[in-house]
């Protein structure tokens, strides 16, 4: 009785159902042997169980059985057309502050700035005391011993030699060449260049020119006049010349300005004795050359000094 009770209701429940269908199956069984083949037989709405004294009720529901496997996956389908933009959204609120960053590196130093204005005069300051009254003069010191002998002075200095060639009204049209004196006044020497005696081979002399120079008709042009010595420019330091250029002349902006120019330099390494003292006029190095001229009514000289050497 105790094996019984332990039998769970589920299995009671179906060895009840087993027997009643196993007794209607054999009832129904007896009653289907035909008593007259000409009678036709009734079949119950319900199956052969309703002609028994049995009725049959729905059995009760099986436990159900373990999930299946799962089964392949399907193919993935088309990719769905791509909704609309949705509306921008409010503005956010402004974030907290970063932090500070570290400091940069240095950079390089700048342009040095312009020079200021310069500043007011300042107010003038008081005067000073009142100068002291002069001291008494001391009394006579004793007499000192002679000093040696100095050391040998520089050479004295000699009187001065110069020279000047004076041009009345030299008028020497040549665009190139040694100027040439054409005039009712010359000097007795020579009439090309200014003859000069020199004393020293130390010495150097300083020559000039003062005289009317002109170039005309002509545009961007350039004439320079020069000195030479005994045929030759000067080399130490440098040519003693002078340039004169127009930018426009010809035309109708023509000009024809005599000028009086003047032009002076010293020449060094010049030896003593005589000294040809010449005034060229030629072109300029990197100008077209130009319609010059020399002299003009009035004066032109040239004047020539012998001077020491310059200091150290």
């Amino acid at each position: 009785m105790q094996s019984y009770m332990k039998i769970p209701l589920a299995t009671k429940l179906c060895v009840l159902q087993l027997l009643l269908i196993t007794f209607c199956f054999a009832n129904d069984k007896n009653r289907s042997k035909p008593s007259d083949r000409n009678t036709p037989q009734k079949t119950s709405l319900y199956g052969s169980c309703g002609h028994g004294g049995c009725f049959c009720a729905p059995g009760i529901p099986g436990i159900p059985g373990s999930p299946g496997s799962a089964g392949s996956a399907g193919v993935a389908g088309s990719p769905g057309n791509h909704g609309p933009e949705g509306p921008i959204g409010p503005r956010g609120n402004k974030g907290d502050e970063g932090a500070r960053g570290r400091q940069g590196p240095l950079g390089p130093s700048g342009n040095k700035g312009e020079d200021g204005p310069p500043g007011p005069k300042g107010p003038q300051g008081p005067s000073g005391s009142a100068a002291g009254s002069p001291g008494n003069k001391g009394d006579t010191g004793a007499r000192g011993s002679q000093g040696p002998p100095g050391p040998k002075g520089a050479p004295g200095s000699f009187g001065r030699n110069w020279k000047q060639c004076v041009f009345k009204k030299l008028s020497d049209s040549r665009d190139s060449g040694l100027i040439k004196v054409k005039t009712q006044f010359t000097v007795k020497e020579n009439c090309e260049e200014c003859i000069f005696k020199k004393l020293s081979d130390n010495t150097a002399p300083r020559v000039s020119w003062t005289g009317a120079l002109r170039i005309r008709n002509c545009d961007a042009c350039c004439s320079r006049w020069y000195f030479t010595f005994n045929g030759a420019e000067c080399s130490a330091p440098a040519a003693i010349d002078g340039g004169v250029y127009m930018q426009y002349g010809r035309g109708s902006r023509l000009k024809d300005l005599h000028r009086v120019r003047h032009i002076e330099g010293v020449c060094e390494k010049i030896h003593k004795g005589t000294v040809r003292v010449g005034f060229w006029v030629g072109k300029c190095s990197s100008n077209k050359s130009a319609d010059a001229h020399t002299g003009w009514p009035g004066v032109s000289r040239m004047y020539v000094e012998e001077i020491p050497p310059p200091q150290a």
